[in-house]
């Protein structure tokens, strides 16, 4: 059974820095692409950042870009969002989801997932 498991969340202060995973079972991500969306309260699961299943493409929410880095370890079957200089704003759940894809790109869009993870809270504050 495919399954995403994200871990790492938790509570930092302004400016800080996580590190989230999101593990796979029941499948390699070998050829899958990875995204990272967030959601918070009240408003719509917005994408942050994804990689291709090569991990040669990778693309970045606005609001993110040069302080999250997404990253991949196929040996480990475990994708990565290094999180960096910490805002309030960044306060959400987060998710991972996948979908298959060996093309050379990866989208923000929700719809183009097909498997999630449960979701795990992350909260930025003093």
């Amino acid at each position: 059974q495919l399954q995403l498991v994200e871990s790492g969340g938790g509570l930092v202060q302004p400016g800080g820095s996580l590190r989230l995973s999101c593990a796979a079972s029941g499948f390699t991500l070998d050829d899958y692409c990875i995204g990272w969306f967030r959601q918070a309260p009240g408003k719509e699961r917005e994408g942050i950042a994804c990689i291709s299943s090569s991990g040669g493409i990778t693309n970045y929410a606005d609001s993110v870009k040069g302080r999250f880095t997404i990253s991949r370890d196929n040996a480990k079957n475990t994708v990565y969002l290094q999180m960096t200089t910490m805002k309030a704003e960044d306060t959400a759940v987060y998710y991972c989801g996948t979908t298959i894809s060996t093309l050379p790109l990866c989208r923000l869009i929700k719809n183009w997932y097909d498997y999630w993870g449960q979701g795990i809270q992350v909260t930025v504050s003093s």
